[in-house]
């Protein structure tokens, strides 16, 4: 299908994007990389009059390291996530996850920006952004906003964004020493949504105690999930066995997902614990320094 008529608008700064989103309000859209909202509108489910692409304005396709934080710009490509050296050395769940979004023309025009503000609850990136305690930065004509991810997502498909306010940057906390992340998903074929993820960010004490874990659940929600139960039975504590199973017991339990043509609700939450047992003693491993590659099913 073809989408409804649209006027076409490429700003060269981001003032005058906001500028043209006060204009038009909620009768206009924002493009990114277009690998989301594009197939809406071929299909129809959005039809937006105005369009406003960001992709020539400078400064926000960028991966750097400042003051503990790691910035990605909102225009990042997948691909540029995934070749960068900085993120293989310290963000190996994000790695993980943007290894397998989609294919390869995907991760190529996709951004990271673009990703977190369609909040999809069956996508990889939120789940482990939730897991790595990131925020955005965002930009509208009342001035800068910085939330959390968690924050931001509000609904599926829903995000506490203003009519005229764009996402500019992702800010990820470099992780402390001694630790390490996972990204797992199951997938029906490779490059689907997932039918379940699960990504564990976790910080071990040389003698092997949890000293921090964060566990974010993708496509089993309205929105990502945050596994606060999960994790508060594996923080502080040596880690066993009998206690990651439990983790996973809880987390499965946190998980809400709904039946539809990828399966069914306790088939979903099943597969969260199996998940999570598997991302776990990923992350571990490379918290211990081992260099562990992430197998998807």
């Amino acid at each position: 299908m073809y989408p409804e008529a649209f006027e076409y608008f490429s700003p060269e700064t981001l003032e005058g994007a906001i500028e043209l989103l006060s204009q038009y309000g909620e009768e206009a859209k924002v493009l990114a990389g277009g690998q989301s909202l594009i197939p809406l509108m071929k299909l129809r489910l959005a039809s937006p009059k105005y369009l406003i692409y960001l992709g020539k304005i400078q400064g926000l396709s960028t991966i750097q390291e400042q003051d503990g934080m790691i910035s990605f710009g909102a225009l990042t490509s997948h691909a540029e996530i995934e070749e960068s050296r900085l993120v293989q050395s310290k963000l190996s769940i994000m790695h993980d996850a943007v290894s397998v979004i989609g294919d390869v023309q995907i991760r190529n025009m996709g951004t990271i920006g673009g990703s977190v503000a369609h909040a999809d609850p069956a996508g990889d990136m939120l789940a482990v952004l939730f897991a790595l305690d990131a925020r955005v930065n965002t930009l509208s004509s009342k001035g800068k906003r910085t939330l959390k991810v968690d924050e931001l997502i509000v609904d599926a498909y829903s995000a506490d964004l203003a009519a005229d306010e764009v996402l500019t940057e992702v800010l990820v906390p470099v992780p402390q020493e001694g630790s390490g992340g996972a990204y797992v998903k199951f997938e029906r074929r490779a490059g689907d949504f997932a039918v379940a993820s699960v990504g564990v960010q976790v910080s071990l004490k040389k003698d092997g105690t949890c000293q921090d874990i964060a566990i974010g659940l993708g496509a089993v929600g309205l929105t990502a999930i945050r596994a606060r139960k999960a994790e508060a039975l594996l923080r502080g504590k040596q880690v066993e066995d009998d206690l990651v199973k439990a983790a996973a017991v809880e987390a499965s339990a946190e998980a809400d997902p709904f039946a539809d043509i990828r399966g069914a609700i306790d088939y979903k939450r099943h597969l969260v614990g199996v998940l999570l047992k598997r991302a776990f003693e990923i992350a571990s491993r490379r918290a211990r320094g081992e260099e562990v590659k992430t197998a998807h099913f």
